[in-house]
């Protein structure tokens, strides 16, 4: 058991780092092949400019109109995707381990903010499961991948969240932990959560797209 521990802590944290990085990274280069290849104009009238402008005016919160229509949502999915990044990277455990292997470090949250943020992004993915069941036209298009997807994120929160915590069989819970953070991170590149890559080479488009060529906004 000590052994399997040492190698989900050590090599396979490695090999799913390098899938997601090398996945991500082969799947960017895929995407542009296949515009030079099928779409070559599109080059033509893209734009640094109007790339960022668009990116800016959707990072911004209730600024694009569509985003209004659907504020409860629109807010809810906004809170969620910054915690999902700024929970796993500003943990002080994650920070402690960061710093045994690469020497660095910053400043973590505070232990009961933390778990304050962890229970946030599990009440958005239950909310984002509820919602799949009660809105017809999202109910349509969903499948059982969709659900293992929304799983497969929840799982890292609500294991690390019992583990910190130690209430009942800690150590399979850092185990369960572990894997399910690595698993999720070799997933990333082959499913829907690339869209953490796909989404701004999207918004560079459109907004070169509506800004370059039709002169009007995007947003």
């Amino acid at each position: 058991m000590n052994s399997f521990i040492a190698f989900i802590m050590g090599p396979m944290v490695w090999i799913s780092a390098i899938i997601f990085v090398g996945g991500l990274l082969f799947k960017g280069i895929s995407i542009i092949q296949s515009v030079r290849q099928k779409e070559p104009y599109i080059f033509s009238y893209m734009t640094v400019k109007h790339s960022l402008r668009s990116m800016g005016a959707w990072l911004v919160p209730f600024f694009p109109k569509s985003t209004r229509l659907r504020p409860v949502y629109y807010a809810i999915s906004y809170l969620f995707h910054i915690l999902l990044f700024v929970v796993p990277l500003f943990l002080a455990s994650h920070i402690v381990l960061i710093n045994e292997a690469f020497q660095v470090s910053w400043p973590a949250l505070n232990d009961g903010l933390a778990d304050w943020l962890t229970l946030l992004v599990i009440a958005a993915l239950i909310f984002f499961a509820v919602r799949r069941q009660m809105v017809p036209e999202i109910t349509y298009l969903t499948s059982a991948i969709d659900y293992l997807l929304i799983l497969l994120v929840l799982l890292p929160f609500v294991t690390g969240f019992l583990a910190y915590h130690q209430w009942f069989a800690y150590r399979w819970m850092v185990v369960a932990h572990v894997l399910s953070g690595e698993l999720m991170l070799i997933i990333i590149p082959f499913s829907r959560f690339s869209h953490m890559l796909t989404a701004p080479l999207t918004r560079a488009y459109m907004g070169s797209e509506f800004g370059n060529v039709r002169h009007a906004r995007d947003w």
